[in-house]
């Protein structure tokens, strides 16, 4: 399953692996994550529809289990490519997975979050998986501020460009 959103999206979306309901739809973040995903930028004042959408790895793993490393190995020339043609200024990563591809191996959510990161020019925003304040309600507010100082980068960058 390929991403979707605008081509030229200033924000980029970036989850672990399609899970049921995506695989289902063929489509990334349309289950319970998706929605919660809807609501948290919302609350930010970002628009999804603006947003392109995609995921480190384009197959469900079998069991909804974590991707291996030869699974993203597998899947990183597509989200490389989807990257370059997408050109985002700012890429919001969700989860552990999109984290160690997005920051490198030894990337972890909890010592990533809240604070920007710089790769080739794009802002890089690590959060939980927006599944992960659904299981763990005290995550919701870590998350919520994650996006929120996302969609505050946006706005700056935007009122630079003016």
């Amino acid at each position: 399953m390929f991403g979707n959103g605008p081509v030229d999206a200033d924000l980029l979306v970036l989850g672990e692996a399609p899970g049921e309901d995506e695989d289902a739809r063929g489509e990334p973040f349309v289950g319970p994550a998706g929605w919660a995903l809807d609501k948290l930028l919302r609350e930010a004042g970002l628009d999804r529809e603006q947003a392109y959408v995609t995921n480190v790895v384009l197959c469900r793993p079998p069991k909804n289990r974590r991707p291996t490393s030869a699974e993203i190995a597998a899947c990183s020339s597509h989200l490389d490519a989807q990257i370059n043609a997408v050109r985002p200024r700012v890429i919001l990563g969700f989860g552990a997975t999109a984290a160690r591809r997005l920051l490198g191996a030894g990337a972890r959510v909890g010592t990533s979050r809240g604070r920007r990161h710089d790769r080739d020019g794009v802002r890089i925003f690590i959060t939980f998986h927006p599944s992960a304040w659904n299981r763990k309600r005290g995550r919701r507010a870590l998350v919520g501020g994650d996006i929120r100082l996302a969609g505050r980068f946006l706005s700056l960058d935007a009122s630079a460009m003016r």
